[in-house]
């Protein structure tokens, strides 16, 4: 099924990669500590899968389309409207009322519509993404037709080293990237969070795959842990400021047997 979101550094495009890795462990459940747009769990569509996110709001969405979500309000693309609309989402947030299906529609509409689809909050844990001016948007009010796709999965916002694992799930690694914004919500990820997670990484028994910005150091670090390393060009441009040049990323495994040249 298509992602819900569109979403930052989604991974729809790795998915022939990534079910060729996944397709001797399909019985395995999928863990994504960093689930995003959902793009790779929809993709591989597990019979059973843990899903995190630091980003509450993402898994309100979720645990909300899980209980058939339908949005009951009309969806404008109109400047005005949106504001009003990230207004209301910020004093929900203010007011610690943001795990409903109130919150879950608006959060919804406040990416589809803003600038290019960004999730963005300030020091205060507020959506500050401005409206997108988009000349069309597709919206969807009723996501009934995902229900039973992720009536089995387990969506929870924590911190990956928190989560519980038996050592014999596939995990999918996509963190926020070794580049210079890691600001995708209140709080930062960065060099130390890299580091805890590769170190975290290597203490599971399963098959690990890991994506990341193929960096000098990023390459380093996973190489040095005994991960064995892929690099691929990701179809984006390395920045936006003009060098349009494709990102080269890394896919690191490990714990994968026999070995195969993927």
């Amino acid at each position: 099924m298509k992602p819900l979101l569109k979403w930052a550094g989604g991974k729809r495009w790795l998915l022939p990669q990534l079910y060729k890795l996944w397709q001797p462990y399909q019985r395995y459940k999928l863990v994504e500590p960093f689930t995003g747009g959902l793009a790779v769990t929809l993709g591989l569509n597990p019979q059973t899968a843990l899903l995190n996110d630091a980003n509450v709001h993402l898994i309100n969405f979720y645990r909300q389309v899980q209980k058939g979500l339908k949005i009951p309000f009309p969806l404008k693309n109109e400047e005005v409207f949106y504001y009003e609309m990230r207004a209301y989402f910020n004093e929900l947030i203010r007011h610690k009322k943001y795990r409903n299906k109130t919150a879950a529609a608006l959060f919804y509409y406040l990416i589809k519509t803003g600038f290019n689809g960004l999730c963005r909050f300030n020091n205060s844990g507020e959506f500050n993404v401005p409206f997108g001016q988009h000349k069309t948007i597709q919206y969807k009010t009723d996501f009934v037709e995902y229900k039973k796709t992720l009536h089995n999965w387990e969506f929870c916002h924590q911190d990956f080293e928190c989560l519980k694992l038996g050592g014999n799930e596939f995990l999918y690694i996509d963190p926020p990237y070794d580049v210079e914004f890691t600001k995708y919500h209140s709080k930062d990820f960065i060099w130390k969070d890299q580091l805890r997670l590769a170190h975290w990484l290597v203490k599971h028994q399963g098959p690990i795959v890991a994506s990341n910005q193929a960096t000098p150091r990023i390459l380093a670090l996973y190489d040095a842990l005994g991960f064995d390393i892929y690099t691929l060009s990701a179809p984006r441009s390395i920045a936006c400021n003009g060098d349009r040049r494709p990102a080269l990323e890394i896919l690191a495994l490990r714990n994968f047997n026999p070995k195969r040249n993927y």
